[in-house]
């Protein structure tokens, strides 16, 4: 039976699809293991999204909550809002209340990756702040560390990301993910689902 990856997310300008996209192709290269994207709901009118000259959303399935528990690992990612995760993808973990109460998630590992606005704006707090949404659920909280090597060390260019998880700097919406940041995106993707066809394999 292959191994269930989810790499769900919220994006509203593209950045944190790109880096979604990456994971999946980094996930889906350790054999045995399935990778599939999903975006949680939006919550913002069409109107005031047009106003915020937000792209049209792609085709990518919209997950429900009980979806989660078909999977045997995960990897979140989220734009971020003042240093923690985006009212989005909080507002579907809030909607996860009967998983948690059956702790249908509890022991399953995750990740996050995320995107901000400047190199202050909360690289390392927006997933510390997201890792007590983990916590709740039971869910084993599986950072990078430096595991992507030489990259993590990086000081002639912009580089998001963090021992937390893969990142990008979007700047003010111009900027999208430059090629080193998409190649410790799909190092996340490998490194976690490389982990969670352990994990299953030993339960």
């Amino acid at each position: 039976m292959a191994t269930k990856v989810y790499i769900v997310y919220y994006s509203m300008y593209g950045h944190v699809e790109k880096l979604a996209e990456e994971i999946k192709k980094g996930a889906a290269s350790v054999e045995g293991v399935d990778a599939k994207l999903w975006q949680v709901p939006e919550t913002l009118s069409e109107e005031i999204l047009g106003k915020m000259s937000a792209p049209p959303k792609s085709d990518v399935p919209v997950i429900t909550p009980h979806e989660l528990a078909e999977a045997d690992g995960f990897i979140f990612g989220f734009p971020t809002r003042f240093g923690m995760m985006s009212a989005q993808f909080k507002a579907f973990l809030d909607a996860t209340g009967g998983l948690w109460r059956t702790q249908q998630l509890a022991g399953k590992p995750a990740g996050i990756f995320y995107s901000t606005g400047s190199q202050g704006g909360g690289q390392e707090t927006t997933a510390l702040t997201a890792i007590t949404q983990l916590v709740h659920h039971g869910m084993i909280f599986v950072p990078i560390g430096y595991t992507f090597g030489a990259g993590m060390f990086e000081m002639e260019q912009v580089k998001g990301g963090s021992p937390y998880g893969a990142g990008t700097y979007a700047g003010d919406g111009s900027r999208m993910p430059s090629e080193l940041e998409l190649a410790q995106a799909f190092h996340q993707g490998k490194y976690i689902a490389g982990i969670t066809k352990k994990l299953q394999a030993a339960a």
